[in-house]
């Protein structure tokens, strides 16, 4: 299974990059992970939040291909812990998902036309996190159900 963590703009913040990196370098081999930073819409400021997220929505339609399982990091989406974010992942695993795809919206969210296409929904917190922070805590949740996944001890175990 591959796994993609697609996300509108880019990471500038050094110390983040850093974490980052880390915590993708020590993700399995198998989840072939890959992190997709979009390049954010030209001449955003000119557009209202609608017509945003509708540019937004072709930038990801483009990234994404028809056999995708597509969840979204969204606020309204469902909350997990660790361990049952954990199971989910191991889940697709074992119905063969081929490529897994997480996707990351820009400040408005995301368009109807990627709602209607996502499986899921998923929320990271009822807190509200910069987007940058969200990649380095998304990563860290794939590193963190490996290990559970593999077997490592966990948190207080």
């Amino acid at each position: 299974m591959r796994i993609s963590l697609i996300c509108m703009g880019k990471t500038d913040d050094v110390e983040i990059k850093k974490l980052i990196t880390y915590y993708t370098h020590r993700l399995p081999k198998h989840f072939n992970f890959e992190l997709v930073e979009i390049s954010d819409v030209k001449n955003a400021k000119n557009l209202s939040p609608s017509q945003l997220k509708k540019e937004e929505a072709k930038l990801f339609l483009h990234h994404l291909e028809t056999t995708d399982t597509l969840v979204l990091l969204d606020e309204k989406g469902k909350q997990f812990s660790s361990r049952e974010f954990s199971s989910k992942i191991d889940h697709w695993m074992n119905i063969s998902t081929k490529r897994l795809v997480f996707l990351v919206g820009g400040a408005y969210g995301f368009s109807e036309d990627i709602y209607q296409r996502a499986q899921e929904k998923i929320s990271l917190s009822k807190m509200t996190f910069t987007h940058q922070m969200i990649r380095l805590f998304f990563i860290e949740q794939i590193y963190r159900a490996s290990t559970i996944l593999s077997g490592k001890p966990y948190h207080n175990d």
